[in-house]
């Protein structure tokens, strides 16, 4: 796993769960052939995770947090 990218979307998300979820989430849907929406080279070794984590720290998704009641 990318530590930068990591740190740059922790930035982004604020909680570590979300970020946990939304990630993994956005990395089963990259390894059911979605789109990434970062650029990705034919022979890119990055992991869906790190994709999906680069995506989420660029702003390209959105992780939301739901407030418990």
């Amino acid at each position: 796993m990318n530590e930068l990218y990591l740190e740059r979307a922790k930035a982004k998300v604020g909680s570590v769960r979300a970020l946990i979820n939304g990630a993994s989430k956005r990395a089963t849907e990259l390894a059911r052939n979605a789109k990434p929406l970062v650029p990705v080279l034919p022979h890119d070794d990055r992991s869906f995770l790190d994709i999906a984590l680069l995506e989420i720290a660029e702003g390209k998704i959105k992780i939301t947090v739901m407030e418990e009641n």
